[in-house]
């Protein structure tokens, strides 16, 4: 990239940042004038009625400066942008609807689902795809049920996972920087990641504990669909980048997946309203929000290291990679369990 460019792109990711701040502050307004509240409840994790909802503005600012660039030629023009950008709206608007009136689950998987499929049919399904330990798999026909089943699964397990203060925003920070450094320079995925980075920044100076605004589904899930979608983009080129995109999400996907498995292994209802993902319990435990999200987006960035190691290639790459995320992710259960411990001991000492 050009140094003319690089001040082009430059200036653009500062507008965002402002463009998102600005508008953060002004929906802020609206909507503790329209009483767009999120009242807690027995399983929320806040106690004090927070405007929701301030997601909007954030998808907004991605996708107008990701139109922004490809039609004034900032990066090449790729017709695939323009249908992935018109499915992740569509996506963004039912959960906009969700939170200000009731969507049924139906409806918005039913959305989702059809975003999904339009998304595959822009950008077409994986053929190959390169895992660590496993080396290039041949995906064929399943492919595209397995790009389905990530998006779709991706768009609600950033839904599931933004229940406290800074957390949604901080990983979807991450993970977005971790884009621009892995894209191809001047690319329109790397304009589109730092268009992300700007508008999760922006959005975290209202979100960061104690939280002025929530983002709600629509902030939150459009985070999980563009999350999903950018590394099925991006493997088009490299079959390392599909799993690289795993990686910078991981965190999310570990909990999320952790607490299904618990939840099932157990006999509960897992469609039903709970407090028991990792996160969850680590506040439930005493820890506050800035301390968990900041644990969260912690191994995010372990994440962009090793997605990193994973891109650049080499022998031992997949069994670094697999290696430092396993002992991580058992980390943070372990983590878990002792600062629970800790805290039942409190109680009882308390109690006694």
């Amino acid at each position: 990239m050009s140094a003319g460019n690089a001040l082009v792109w430059g200036c653009a990711g500062v507008a965002a940042l402002a463009l998102n701040a600005g508008g953060v502050a002004l929906f802020r307004r609206w909507a503790l004038a329209r009483e767009v509240l999120d009242v807690p409840n027995a399983r929320s994790s806040h106690t004090v009625p927070t405007p929701r909802g301030g997601g909007l503005v954030l998808v907004l600012v991605t996708l107008i400066g990701t139109l922004v660039g490809v039609t004034a030629g900032v990066v090449a023009w790729r017709p695939a942008v323009l249908w992935v950008g018109a499915a992740a709206l569509a996506v963004a608007a039912v959960s906009w609807v969700e939170d200000l009136h009731r969507v049924p689950l139906g409806v918005r998987l039913a959305v989702q689902a059809a975003a999904a499929v339009a998304t595959l049919a822009a950008v077409g399904s994986l053929r190959l795809v390169a895992i660590p330990l496993l080396g290039v798999v041949h995906l064929g026909p399943v492919g595209a049920v397995l790009e389905f089943i990530w998006i779709v699964g991706l768009a609600n397990a950033f839904n599931f996972m933004d229940g406290i203060d800074g957390i949604a925003g901080g990983q979807a920070l991450v993970a977005a920087v971790g884009w621009m450094l892995l894209a191809a320079s001047g690319s329109p995925l790397q304009w589109i990641a730092m268009m992300l980075a700007a508008g999760s920044l922006g959005f975290l100076f209202f979100n960061w504990a104690p939280a002025k605004l929530f983002m709600g589904d629509v902030g939150a899930v459009f985070l999980g669909f563009t999350l999903a979608v950018l590394p099925l983009m991006a493997a088009r080129s490299e079959p390392r980048n599909a799993f690289a995109g795993v990686l910078l999400v991981w965190p999310f996907l570990f909990d999320t997946a952790f607490t299904l498995v618990r939840r099932l292994a157990k006999g509960e209802n897992v469609l039903a309203s709970h407090r028991s993902h990792l996160y969850q319990r680590l506040v439930i435990a005493g820890w506050s929000h800035a301390s968990v999200s900041m644990l969260y987006g912690g191994l995010a960035l372990v994440g962009v290291g090793m997605a990193a190691l994973w891109t650049a290639g080499g022998r031992s790459a997949g069994a670094i990679v697999t290696a430092v995320i396993g002992v991580t992710a058992v980390g943070l259960w372990a983590l878990t369990l002792v600062v629970e411990g800790a805290s039942a001991r409190r109680n009882t000492s308390a109690v006694s």
